[in-house]
């Protein structure tokens, strides 16, 4: 029997094969049953830039990787079932996971989101600062900068900015 998690690992090796000829990375890959059955989502990702729309990942670069990522899938038949084939970006309000996502997106507005309070709070909303020693630095919507060590962010998220 096959596991979710080897088919995603699987597809994840093809599918950064095929995005990065179109100059893509992988951000996420996950293979689950859904109310309409197994579902292959894949996210794209524009290495290194900024979140301004001109560096976002586009329809047409959601379509073309779906394309070939679809046909690659049928001739190595890594996918034991049925599935529907989904291929987007993170989004505008994409999840910060690592250090890097953090310098990356450095001055665009976050919420992050705390498992034990800093400062006597369980989160915190403003605009990012940077990371330095283990620690996100994040300028609060009340003018303070307060310093939140990655290791207790349980999730953290960009907001749209309009």
């Amino acid at each position: 029997m096959t596991r979710h998690g080897d088919v995603a690992q699987q597809v994840r090796q093809i599918a950064e094969r095929v995005a990065q000829s179109y100059a893509l990375d992988i951000f996420d890959v996950q293979y689950r049953r859904e109310a309409p059955g197994m579902v292959l989502r894949v996210q794209l990702d524009r290495p290194g830039a900024g979140a301004a729309p001109e560096d976002s990942v586009s329809v047409e670069d959601c379509a073309n990787v779906s394309r070939d990522l679809s046909a690659v899938l049928d001739v190595e038949d890594v996918v034991p079932n049925a599935y529907t084939l989904e291929v987007s970006s993170p989004g505008l309000d994409r999840p910060l996971r690592q250090a890097a996502d953090y310098v990356r997106f450095t001055g665009r507005r976050a919420k992050l989101v705390m498992r034990e309070p800093v400062d006597g709070q369980g989160y915190f909303k403003g605009r990012l600062a940077g990371v330095e020693s283990g620690a996100v630095t994040i300028e609060t919507d009340d003018g303070r900068r307060r310093e939140v060590p990655l290791a207790v962010i349980t999730r953290a998220n960009l907001e749209v900015e309009f």
